[in-house]
């Protein structure tokens, strides 16, 4: 591991966004040649930590970061990536940063490029120097052989598989000569089984020629088998950092997830069965960027609250736009024991479904519309109501005095602060829109209602509320909800069943009563029979 110095000190630090405190006083040391895990759920805060580390523009331009970042000892503060570029450190994003149309070769080694001189250098100076092409190759084989994978230098990205593309990331960081310290967000997430393990194999090597490394991943097997040492955070707090030798799945999903009131308020509700099928979904596969559902199964209840939950990206956001039409699917999905066309939104909506999106602002509102137009427009393009017949029905009118009293009944329902049923949705808070798209979907008295991200960016009493009215729904209208989020403890605190979404499939189906470590498992990405085989042997222990 090198001497006993750290070659990295993050202390105390925090930072917060618009008021919201996304870091509070996180500390850790990272040693030369040590692979050091970092995990948490969706918005603990880690590639937060990271953009601190890598200077990236966003943190000062929102205020900077209190706290202090060391290297070999002395405190550095990097106000772009290329001073972080130059002190060593180097990142892998989630999003790949590679140019389509260059090479293998090119992209690991750009804007580093090998030149030697032209016959116009003594003229025009340096810039008419041309490409050292069989150098740039040497370099980046030379790259490519210390990670230890098999890539092609002089294949065009934009011809590669994803995995190939991931690689060529990597090279291209520990290409550089003073690349010391390499940071990778999610970097299997993207890879193959087979893949994956070949890129943790390239780490352990790395690791053995002096290079440190951060590895941020929910994969929580693979930071178990890779990394020396694992720090987890949690709601902005490292809530601990331990050897990993030793260190169960069970106990890095318990710390991940954490426990909280509403968990244990879903330990005391009561158990409600339910027996008769109102939908049910066969193999159903949706193409939504960034949220693929890859081969979904699933039954839900007459009358209950059916829970999806899971990381970001993990296909969980794609059920509900894929059964509304919003993307491109395919499979079988049936409503009351009927075929549901796919791909077809107002098909999807006369057949009795209704559906709040995650985007409130893109497909959810009529931002430029008033607030009664907005509850009452789908009702009324799908159902024909709040409309008045004129002339014996050969032409309709708007039932304005209809629209504004249904608008009043939801205000006065859902608390919607505003100045009146005329105001523009644009004008609205967050929160206030949110209440707006809710309205809209009941206002269809829907026999299925799809709900995701239904308490995104509002604030606490707000999120109550809406969970509360959710609630109120499904209880006195008999509405079947299919709610789909981010919130753990949210779903816990209101569904009768959970499914987590891992890799486009369904990891397992938990009872809000479940231990929040089963669902920190089920979200591990180790897959399904893995997390089964896990779950069960922690029961064997504690019996």
């Amino acid at each position: 591991m090198g001497n006993n110095e750290p070659l990295l000190s993050l202390k105390n630090v925090s930072k917060e966004f618009y008021g919201n405190v996304v870091l509070q006083d996180v500390s850790f040391d990272l040693h030369e040649g040590e692979i050091l895990g970092l995990v948490g759920e969706n918005g603990a805060g880690k590639t937060t930590l990271m953009r601190i580390l890598f200077g990236m523009p966003v943190i000062a331009e929102t205020g900077g970061f209190k706290g202090s970042i060391c290297l070999d000892g002395q405190e550095v503060h990097f106000s772009t990536p290329f001073e972080a570029l130059d002190a060593g450190i180097g990142m892998v994003h989630q999003e790949f940063s590679l140019i389509p149309g260059f090479t293998t070769a090119e992209n690991i080694v750009l804007n580093r490029e090998s030149m030697h001189p032209s016959l116009l250098n003594d003229v025009f100076g340096d810039r008419m120097s041309i490409l050292d092409r069989p150098a740039i190759k040497k370099r980046a084989v030379g790259a490519i052989e210390k990670l230890g994978v098999k890539l092609d230098p002089g294949m065009l990205v934009s011809e590669m598989p994803v995995g190939h593309k991931q690689f060529t990331e990597i090279a291209r960081e520990i290409s550089r000569d003073k690349s010391r310290i390499l940071v990778l967000d999610e970097p299997t997430a993207v890879l193959t089984e087979s893949e994956a393990e070949v890129l943790l194999e390239s780490l352990r090597r790395l690791a053995k020629e002096g290079v440190a490394i951060i590895f941020i991943s929910h994969r929580l097997q693979e930071v178990v088998e890779v990394a020396d040492r694992v720090v987890v955070l949690r709601d902005g707090l490292a809530v601990k950092d331990v050897p990993a030798k030793g260190l169960t799945i069970k106990d890095s999903a318990s710390w991940m997830v954490g426990r909280s009131m509403a968990g244990d308020a879903a330990g005391a509700r009561e158990v409600r069965k339910f027996d008769e099928e109102i939908l049910s979904v066969e193999h159903l596969w949706v193409d939504m960027p960034g949220e693929t559902v890859r081969d979904v199964s699933a039954s839900v209840r007459k009358g209950e609250i059916f829970g999806i939950g899971g990381l970001a990206g993990q296909g969980k956001l794609g059920i509900p736009n894929g059964i509304m039409g919003l993307y491109p699917a395919g499979g079988k999905v049936k409503l009351h024991g009927r075929d549901i066309a796919l791909n077809a939104p107002a098909k999807a909506l006369k057949s009795g479904m209704s559906f709040v999106s995650e985007d409130r602002r893109g497909v959810g509102l009529l931002l430029d519309e008033s607030l009664d137009w907005n509850i009452a427009f789908t009702a009324m393009q799908i159902h024909g109501q709040y409309l008045r017949p004129i002339l014996g029905g050969i032409f309709t009118q708007r039932d304005e005095k209809g629209m504004e009293s249904l608008c009043k009944e939801y205000i006065e329902l859902l608390d919607i602060k505003c100045t009146s049923s005329r105001q523009k949705a644009k004008e609205l808070s967050g929160g206030n829109q949110q209440k707006i798209c809710l309205a809209k979907a009941f206002a269809m008295r829907p026999d299925l209602l799809f709900v995701s991200e239904p308490t995104r960016g509002i604030d606490v009493g707000a999120k109550k509320l809406v969970l509360d009215t959710l609630r109120k729904y499904n209880r006195e209208y008999g509405t079947t909800i299919v709610m789909i989020s981010s919130e753990l403890e949210e779903l816990r605190s209101i569904c009768d069943r959970i499914a987590i979404i891992d890799e486009g499939k369904i990891a397992g189906i938990l009872p809000p009563t479940a231990d929040v470590a089963d669902f920190g498992i089920l979200m591990a990405g180790i897959g399904a029979s893995e997390a089964a085989a896990a779950m069960a042997g922690q029961e064997a222990n504690n019996a």
